[in-house]
């Protein structure tokens, strides 16, 4: 066989070139974002290295992870070497890395700012395509009990039930809500019906000796904070 037919496998690299072995002796922060995802493909093409494959994929996505983590098994297997269980496996590997960054928030953090919020919710709802509303139910030292998912719609808007939003948190004996919803547009600019939402559940939560602290729009890159805006 000529060697411009041999594929590029990790076993037939320089030792030095060897991404599993480089995790091994240096750790795994000496690796760069290809070197990684050299890993779990294992080979390139016949013409390139898994690491040179990883630099192509990676470069047409603007070197961007995030970018990386939203293509789907169709679009990865348009590179030369890249087969549906290697898409699979960098698919797999995307969405752990999100699920991480999740419960690390929801773990370590204590909300405190517009931005801790922004924080725990960009990685659930930030890049989606259609709306989605959710709360998050806080105790008196303002760390969450549970974040829920009151509605799901679709790219125009979502519906939400004020009645099933305040039932939980007297459920949960949360003292405080945090209010959020995805403008899949990425517009931040708070619509009429985002403020007479905002208001109606105020209102009611008051009622009950509850307090909305904060409504966020959220955005894959950024945010809009009803209470850093005066709009609470």
């Amino acid at each position: 066989m000529e060697n411009d037919k041999i594929p590029f496998t990790i076993k037939n690299w320089a030792l030095d070139d060897r991404p599993r072995e480089k995790l091994l002796q240096k750790g795994k922060l000496a690796l760069t974002d290809a070197e990684l995802i050299a890993i779990l493909i294992g080979s390139g093409n016949k013409n390139e290295s898994a690491v040179e494959l990883s630099k192509k994929i990676l470069s047409k996505h603007q070197n961007n992870l995030n970018a990386l983590g939203k293509l789907s098994v169709a679009q990865l297997i348009q590179f030369k070497g890249i087969g549906e269980a290697k898409a699979i496996s960098i698919i797999a590997a995307m969405e752990l890395g999100r699920r991480r960054r999740s419960e690390e928030a929801l773990d370590l953090i204590k909300i405190s700012s517009s931005n801790s919020v922004f924080e725990v919710l960009q990685p659930i709802i930030g890049e989606l395509n259609h709306e989605e509303f959710w709360i998050l139910y806080l105790n008196n030292s303002n760390k969450i009990i549970e974040k829920f998912q009151i509605s799901k719609g679709g790219i125009t808007g979502t519906l939400v039930d004020v009645r099933v939003t305040l039932r939980k948190a007297l459920e949960l004996g949360a003292v405080s809500l945090i209010l959020a919803h995805n403008h899949p547009s990425g517009n931040l600019n708070p619509s009429e019906s985002d403020k007479q939402l905002t208001q109606k559940l105020k209102i009611a939560a008051e009622s009950l000796d509850i307090k909305i602290l904060d409504h966020l729009i959220v955005t894959e890159k950024s945010y809009f904070s009803f209470a850093d805006e005066g709009l609470m």
